[in-house]
């Protein structure tokens, strides 16, 4: 079991490079993400109106700007505070927002509260290969391969094999399999 633990571990260190070099790559619609990781201190975000760190409240950035940041939080292991920010969206049901609340979440340890995002996301949007991905991942780490497997069978369906999304889940259930 702590051979599981620590191979799961490692595999997620050697994703999260994949999920944060695209984001940094492309840039930001907002272009506040890089700026609330590299710039702004813990407990504030960019605020691209203001060109300055903040510290958020509600109101007062728009759900794309508290998504880029929850979005960068999240992807630098600063878990609690991307879920503090995530939280602030006007938009509840934006599938985006769930997904890193879920994510959030999941990698803080409380799985079960990030699965609930997860499905969440998908009842809004049942083709969001991504959150199905993470899904998938949130799956194994409760030693639940089945489900695993539907949400690569479901990813499949929606873009094939040769998406990122299912390359990444496919990798992982090959990893749990072996361990």
């Amino acid at each position: 079991m702590h051979k599981r633990m620590l191979i799961q571990a490692a595999t997620a260190l050697v994703a999260l490079q994949f999920f944060a070099v695209p984001v940094f790559a492309a840039g930001s619609s907002s272009g506040g993400s890089d700026q609330t990781v590299t710039q702004c201190k813990k407990g504030e975000v960019w605020d691209k109106k203001k060109k300055k760190c903040v510290a958020p409240q509600e109101g007062m950035l728009d759900d794309d700007s508290i998504y880029d940041a929850g979005h960068a939080l999240a992807m630098a292991g600063r878990y609690d505070e991307a879920i503090s920010v995530l939280t602030l969206a006007a938009n509840k049901q934006d599938p985006r927002i769930l997904n890193y609340l879920g994510y959030s979440h999941r990698h803080s340890g409380r799985v079960t509260v990030g699965l609930g995002y997860y499905e969440e996301a998908l009842r809004i949007d049942p083709n969001y290969t991504l959150v199905r991905e993470y899904l998938g991942e949130a799956h194994l780490q409760i030693g639940d391969l089945a489900g695993a497997q539907q949400q690569l069978m479901e990813i499949e369906k929606r873009t094939g094999k040769g998406s990122r999304e299912y390359g990444m889940l496919s990798e992982q259930i090959d990893h749990f399999m072996r361990s």
